[in-house]
């Protein structure tokens, strides 16, 4: 089946796709250069089989635990899925995270990428990350200080980690679009391309400010209590 007929078997899957395709378009950009990460974190097996069904691949998650309980034997049934780490990483979760995980969209600190690299070059797997900032300048939440955005990247290819882009979760209830377009030119003059940015809420406006990477839970899944994503 092409991609178009597998998507057709999922209205919701056919509905975000419809969108990214129409958001890329006016961008002057193509839609195939946007990879849609379905957040099937705290969804169970039965709930992500309809999507991988319909031909669905990358998929992401927020906790280590919770993805080695379900994606292992998820993975034995779809060999070729995507794995996204999207939520905060512990260092101690570093070894787990490197063997399960395809991509890392959350490296944010100096320890976190000496316990990356070590874990890569340990299990000889070198995924791509992204570096997330806290482009809101967040207390409560994770990503490095705009500021430190060349430090760390700095770092980061010392310990030999390939960092594909930049990440960022705008702050909740805030226009999205002004955080997008200084992510978008932190990742230009960094001389960065990816850009993981983009929810259920506000991926389209995202598409338009160049996210490679977009994280959609809820407009796939349905609405959850208490789910941000």
């Amino acid at each position: 089946m092409t991609e178009r007929e597998t998507t057709l078997a999922n209205p919701a899957l056919q509905d975000i796709r419809g969108k990214i395709e129409k958001s890329a378009k006016i961008a002057g950009r193509e839609a195939s250069d946007i990879a849609l990460i379905a957040v099937s974190k705290t969804r169970n097996s039965d709930e992500i089989l309809p999507l991988l069904m319909a031909g669905h691949r990358r998929f992401g998650e927020n906790r280590v635990q919770e993805a080695m309980e379900k994606w292992p034997v998820l993975k034995k049934q779809y060999p070729d899925v995507e794995l996204h780490m999207i939520g905060q990483l512990q260092s101690n979760k570093a070894a787990e995270a490197v063997a399960l995980f395809d991509y890392i969209h959350s490296v944010d600190r100096s320890s976190l990428i000496k316990a990356l690299a070590k874990e890569m070059d340990r299990q000889d797997r070198h995924i791509p990350c992204f570096l997330q900032v806290n482009i809101g300048e967040e207390s409560q939440k994770g990503g490095c200080d705009i500021k430190a955005v060349g430090q760390m990247l700095a770092q980061a290819k010392t310990a030999g980690i390939n960092i594909a882009g930049l990440m960022a979760v705008p702050p909740e209830n805030a226009n999205a679009v002004p955080y997008f377009a200084l992510l978008a030119k932190l990742a230009r003059d960094h001389g960065l391309e990816g850009l993981s940015m983009g929810m259920s809420g506000d991926f389209e406006k995202a598409i338009k400010l160049g996210a490679t990477h977009i994280r959609v839970g809820t407009a796939l899944f349905g609405p959850r209590v208490n789910q941000a994503i």
